[in-house]
């Protein structure tokens, strides 16, 4: 199963980005979410959202500037970043669930897309 993943590049603090992420029909019934992993740290969850788009997860240093949403009929998820930090530098990847509620434990997802490169410059 491949996910792609598009939308990263180089912007300026406080500009916004539009990532999605084809997941193709193994994201039916299932959650759908964001991870990221910045340079020389972990990976690190971002934002989920169930099956149905009526429930989302987010991580407390992206609330309030990151919305994550779903088309279904595309089987497409989309991460809108607002007010982009130097911080949010990181290699992001979209992951498909095993169940239809978002999990913020990178164990609850069992596909990965191959990362896309989001760069904030100060």
């Amino acid at each position: 199963v491949q996910l792609q993943a598009s939308g990263g590049g180089l912007v300026q603090a406080g500009d916004s980005l539009r990532l999605s992420c084809a997941a193709g029909r193994t994201s039916s019934n299932n959650a759908l979410a964001w991870f990221r992993r910045a340079p020389g740290k972990e990976r690190e969850f971002v934002a989920g959202i169930g099956w149905k788009g009526g429930s989302t997860v987010y991580a407390d240093s992206v609330k309030g500037r990151f919305t994550i949403t779903r088309d279904n009929a595309k089987n497409t998820v989309y991460l809108d970043m607002n007010t982009l930090e130097p911080e949010d530098t990181a290699v992001y990847y979209c992951a498909v669930g095993l169940r239809p509620v978002p999990s913020r434990s990178d164990s609850a997802y069992r596909y990965w897309g191959q990362g896309s490169l989001v760069t904030v410059s100060s």
